[in-house]
């Protein structure tokens, strides 16, 4: 057999990322591009040029002017050339930007470390993503919310160890996994505002170098860092730095995407289960093809796709906790590779989850009869319960009633089970004279609304009170979301 032959030039040879051809946004995947990097590491040394400026070194107006019309223009095989030569990256692309920029080169890169530009990069970046994602959050809870609502009085059967339960309604299921998702918005809320800067801390966070620079006056090396954080949008450093900024900061972000990951797991996996009971389906386009082979199936191959994801996104929290477990000292460097990988991967595999729970949400569909059928022949076992209180309120006594509910149920069971009958329970206390007292009112104890006890209640408060207000602070339309705070 002839050897397969490959032009190494040709992107096509190589490997691509699914995340990045398939699944994740544009927008999402920029943030993590080589473009992005870099002109945000130019953007940091400018950042550093114009507070030390302002703090009185030898920094000029035209300097800086130099690097600003320079920010974008990277030529990317010169940076790549170079860092072949230095093994380098950081110097690399400084040794790049100062030819284009020969009139700054002498202040570029000032008293700054690799981490300087690497790890704020790192956080202006990690910042910028979480503001990608809230909104699309947002816009899924929007959406749950709305299906909870309309279908908040719908009753259905209950499921606990997958086995059938009491009743509950279509909107309170929603509505639980509409509160796994609030707290979710409230995680990645909570990590972008405990988001802080590194700042111009040095090598190995002391601000030794820069203190040389300002010739040993501290308060203008604290105001440096301060500046720089402001220029570059961040209000706070982080007070006490290694080389790197800890990172603990990358658990607390990894961890909660993974977080979500597991809620829409969930949530999905739930209505893979449905599909299955043909109770509820998601999204279906006319010219969906569910099987090559067998053209009446309907897989719920979004929320099977979001499963798939959501595991990933899941195992990377992993990734994260054995990174800074092993950060000896002030810093090493075997957390470079790693992170490289997991904060892209959790940040472009959540952007694709929330991606697909948006249009899955936006289309759930609801098979009322199928759900009332199946209510129809459990709900003879669940009415034991209220069969029981009412014969109770007619002068029965509970434990000789209980027994005799228990006889008949067993026997009504048994004939499901071992000869695939109807469910006849209810035929059976018809046919048994101790049960002539609540006859009369046994199509009101058999109400499927009696048994849903607070379900309809419970979502219009829950809605009212917990997701109404957090849907307000976002501004959201279908084609462009974004963050009203």
């Amino acid at each position: 057999m002839e050897a397969e032959k490959f032009d190494f030039d040709d992107v096509s040879s190589g490997y691509r990322s699914a995340l990045s051809t398939r699944y994740a946004s544009k927008e999402m995947q920029y943030l993590f591009s080589d473009q992005k990097k870099f002109s945000t590491w130019r953007k940091l040394w400018i950042n550093l040029a114009k507070a030390e400026k302002e703090l009185g070194l030898n920094v000029s107006e035209e300097q800086i002017v130099e690097m600003s019309e320079n920010i974008h223009n990277i030529d990317f095989k010169e940076a790549s050339a170079e860092e072949a030569l230095t093994r380098h990256d950081v110097m690399a692309h400084v040794h790049v930007f100062a030819k284009l920029c020969p009139k700054a080169a002498p202040i570029i890169h000032l008293g700054a470390t690799s981490c300087f530009v690497g790890d704020n990069t790192d956080l202006i970046i990690i910042k910028e993503g979480l503001n990608l994602l809230l909104p699309k959050l947002a816009t899924v809870i929007r959406n749950l919310a709305k299906f909870a609502d309309e279908y908040k009085s719908t009753p259905t059967l209950g499921f606990t160890h997958l086995q059938p339960a009491q009743l509950t309604t279509v909107g309170k299921r929603a509505s639980m996994w509409l509160y796994d998702f609030l707290m979710d918005e409230r995680s990645l809320r909570e990590a972008k505002n405990n988001l802080r800067f590194r700042g111009a801390k040095g090598t190995t966070g002391t601000q030794a170098s820069f203190l040389q620079l300002f010739n040993g006056d501290s308060k203008k090396v604290k105001e440096l860092d301060k500046l720089v954080a402001q220029l570059s949008g961040f209000d706070k450093t982080y007070p006490v730095i290694g080389q790197t900024y800890s990172r603990k900061v990358d658990i607390e972000v990894v961890n909660v995407l993974s977080s979500l990951g597991s809620s829409a797991h969930k949530m999905c996996s739930d209505i893979r289960i449905l599909a299955n009971m043909k109770e509820m389906e998601e999204p279906f386009e006319k010219s969906q093809i569910g099987s090559s082979a067998m053209p009446y199936k309907r897989n719920p191959m979004r929320s099977e796709r979001c499963c798939a994801l959501a595991r990933h996104l899941m195992t990377l929290s992993s990734n994260a906790l054995h990174t800074h477990a092993v950060q000896w000292l002030e810093r090493t460097l075997d957390d470079s590779a790693n992170r490289r990988l997991t904060l892209s991967e959790a940040f472009l595999t959540a952007d694709a989850v929330l991606m697909v729970l948006s249009n899955i949400t936006q289309g759930l569909v609801v098979y009322p009869k199928v759900i009332e059928k199946r209510i129809s022949q459990e709900l003879p076992f669940m009415s034991t319960e209220n069969i029981i209180m009412e014969m109770v309120k007619r002068g029965a006594d509970r434990q000789v009633c209980h027994e005799k509910i228990r006889i008949l149920s067993q026997e009504a069971g048994l004939e499901v089970k071992k000869f695939g009958k109807d469910n006849d329970f209810l035929d059976r206390v018809r046919g048994d004279p101790y049960f002539s007292p609540i006859l009369k009112d046994l199509d009101n104890i058999l109400d499927p609304k009696t048994y849903i006890g607070r379900s309809e209640e419970q979502v219009t408060e829950f809605l009212s009170d917990e997701v109404e207000p957090i849907v307000a602070m976002y501004t959201l339309k279908d084609s462009e979301v974004k963050l009203c705070i």
